[in-house]
C-alpha cells in the first residue's frame, strides 16, 4: 500500500520553530524529488517547495529564508522545517512524493 503519513494539528505562537515529517511506505522515496504544499484557511493549495533526490532543496517566497526542506532516504521520509513561523503561516501542510499526497497537518500559529 502507497502511503504518505503526516497527520494530525499543531498549534504554536509566533516566532517558534517547528518541523514537520512526512513518512513515506509501500514505495521507497530515494529515486523521487518530493514537494510540500500549503493551503490556507482560505485559498488555494500552493507550493512551498520542493527536494530533489540528491538533497537539493529550494523554498519558495513567502517563505524563502524561514523554511527549510530536507529528507532521510535510509527513514523514508521528507521534513519541512519552519522558524519564525508567523500567523499567516496558519494553514494545512501537505507532502507530495511520486503522486501520492499526505492527509495534511493542520499548523496553527497564534500571535
Amino acid at each position: 500500500q502507497v502511503q504518505l503519513v503526516e497527520s494530525g494539528s499543531v498549534s504554536v505562537q509566533a516566532g517558534a520553530s517547528l518541523t514537520i515529517s512526512c513518512a513515506a511506505s509501500g514505495f521507497a522515496i530515494e529515486p523521487w524529488a518530493s514537494e510540500w504544499y500549503r493551503q490556507r484557511p482560505v485559498g488555494l493549495r500552493t507550493k512551498v517547495g520542493t527536494i530533489d533526490r540528491q538533497s537539493n532543496a529550494d523554498v519558495f517566497d513567502p517563505v524563502k529564508g524561514r523554511f527549510a526542506i530536507t529528507r532521510d532516504n535510509v527513514r523514508n521520509e521528507v521534513y519541512l522545517r519552519m522558524d519564525t513561523l508567523k500567523p499567516e503561516d496558519t494553514a494545512t501542510y501537505y507532502c507530495h512524493i511520486h503522486g501520492s499526497w499526505g492527509q495534511g497537518i493542520k499548523v496553527t500559529v497564534s500571535s
